[in-house]
């Protein structure tokens, strides 16, 4: 079993986030405040605090592709993947990487996408057919 993780990002703009996360991305709220705001981020709890959004991080080259140094996600289930990245399409989300494979043919084979909430903290969804690849060398 793999335990939930705990996450706490910053954001100038509760009502966006609240939209973003829940209409957008399909995460149920939690616990709230009129300074931050809980969701069930896939089953990990994610909380968005009333702040100063992380300043645009540096980016690293990761198979030709310009990958920010600071993002988060989860790894879904390959249909799951899918299916938010025809949800985030149809809601006219601008991608930094657009939805593809990564490592195609090789150990570590991924789909991947990256995208920015309302306050530009950059987010990478990822699946393996092969969950068995995740840590793979």
């Amino acid at each position: 079993m793999v335990t939930p993780f705990h996450l706490a990002v910053p954001v100038d703009d509760l009502d966006a986030a609240r939209e973003f996360y829940g209409a957008v991305m399909g995460c149920s709220e939690g616990r709230s405040s009129d300074k931050w705001i809980d969701f069930n981020f896939f089953g990990h709890q994610f909380v968005v605090h009333k702040g100063t959004p992380i300043a645009d991080p540096d980016y690293n080259g990761v198979d030709g592709d310009a990958v920010p140094s600071f993002h988060y996600g989860v790894i879904l289930e390959w249909d799951a993947w899918h299916d938010l990245a025809a949800k985030l399409a149809k809601a006219d989300i601008e991608f930094i990487i657009e939805p593809c494979i990564r490592f195609e043919g090789e150990v570590g084979e991924q789909a991947t996408m990256f995208f920015r909430d309302p306050a530009g903290n950059a987010l990478e969804m990822k699946s393996f057919k092969d969950f068995s690849q995740i840590f793979a060398k």
